[in-house]
């Protein structure tokens, strides 16, 4: 199995208004748990270790592209 990295939502749009209204009122520190629990039970749902790593590794290299702010 591979990580699909390609747009593969049915409704992108839907998803993204849901995930912003279950962060709505939250701390955040609610918000980086809510996160962190939405992680894991998609990496329960997904269940294949090497699709996991592809991931990470994934999410990663797009952290370390992107630019950091000047403080």
């Amino acid at each position: 199995m591979h990580l699909i990295t390609t747009p593969h939502l049915s409704a992108p749009d839907d998803f993204y208004e849901a995930l912003i209204d279950a962060h709505r009122d939250l701390t955040l520190a609610q918000s980086h748990a809510l996160n962190a629990r939405l992680v894991l039970l998609l990496a329960n749902h997904i269940g294949t270790q090497a699709v996991l790593r592809q991931a990470l590794d994934a999410a990663r290299k797009m952290n370390e592209s992107t630019p950091r702010a000047i403080a």
